[in-house]
């Protein structure tokens, strides 16, 4: 394979897939963009002559330089994190309500759920990685083992530790119909400041995350403004505080769900995810970060 041209074209068969094996590795749009980069510049250097299998062999590619990535971010942390409480929100991937963005496709070619991704936040890295190569793109642990430096056996106890965490979730209502009528009641008695209308539509034991980002003032080093909310009544109280917001919010789907996309004069301020489960809200997943939203490629919805 020494024609340049051919190589690329080779490569860019296989660019979706590849970014949806970073974008789940890593939760961020930006880094699997650079992943998948970084697995075209070894491509470019390598001699792949022998290889029959260059998907499987890019696939591998891009999992191990993922897997740098997470370590490099788990080496930066200062202070150990109590993962539960850590208010990291993946980015989202946004499309209108009324039909999903011909550019997400390959992204949510398996709909991977953001609820999904914030319990793959919650996993060591190389559990992360087995997961996701095996469970979700079929790679088989002879193939994975090399990359976390295990063996076969290893590796498949590996992702068999994330199976359990991923599991311990209930699976969320897959009706987009049901999950509207939902979202649209949550919009509509935030708008109305409604307490007892909001607290009808949520699990008692609903889960808020809030990723505001870091902040500086005062602060000698950043540090992270976001936060977790447990409990329907607080959750409700948070809630409430939104109804200033709410006018301007707009249903959309956030990573093939429901959700709300906020936005005054093409300015974003928030993008929340809900998890249903049983006809309530389990889980509401907010970013509000508005350097990360700036870096997003949002769609414009319909006011």
């Amino acid at each position: 394979m020494d024609d340049p041209e051919l190589l690329a074209e080779r490569f860019e068969a296989h660019r979706g897939h590849l970014r949806a094996v970073a974008y789940r590795m890593l939760g961020s749009l930006s880094e699997a963009e650079d992943a998948v980069q970084e697995a075209w510049l070894k491509l470019s250097r390598s001699d792949t002559t022998e290889v029959a299998n260059l998907g499987g062999w890019l696939t591998t590619v891009v999992g191990r330089v993922c897997l740098d990535m997470l370590r490099s971010r788990t080496s930066r942390r200062e202070d150990p994190l109590d993962v539960h409480e850590y208010a990291h929100v993946p980015d989202p991937v946004v499309s209108r309500a009324d039909r999903a963005d011909p550019e997400h496709q390959a992204v949510l070619a398996d709909s991977v759920g953001l609820a999904l991704l914030v319990v793959l936040e919650t996993l060591p890295p190389a559990e992360r990685l087995a997961f996701v190569l095996h469970d979700m793109f079929a790679v088989p642990f002879d193939d994975i083992a090399p990359v976390v430096e295990r063996t076969p056996a290893a590796t498949r106890q590996l992702a068999s530790r994330a199976r359990r965490r991923v599991q311990a979730s209930p699976p969320p209502e897959p009706d987009l119909g049901r999950q509207r009528q939902v979202v649209d009641a949550f919009l509509a008695a935030s708008r109305a400041g409604d307490f007892d209308a909001l607290l009808a539509l949520l699990d008692p034991e609903v889960v808020l995350r809030a990723d505001t980002g870091f902040v500086t003032a005062g602060a000698v080093k950043p540090l992270h403004a976001s936060r977790v909310v447990r409990g329907a009544r607080t959750v409700v109280e948070q809630a409430l505080t939104f109804s200033r917001f709410s006018p301007y919010a707009r249903p959309a789907l956030v990573n093939g769900a429901m959700g709300l996309v906020t936005a005054v004069d093409g300015q974003t301020f928030s993008v929340m995810h809900f998890t249903l489960r049983d006809g309530k809200i389990a889980e509401i997943n907010i970013l509000a970060d508005t350097d990360r939203l700036n870096r997003l490629e949002l769609p414009a919805l319909d006011g």
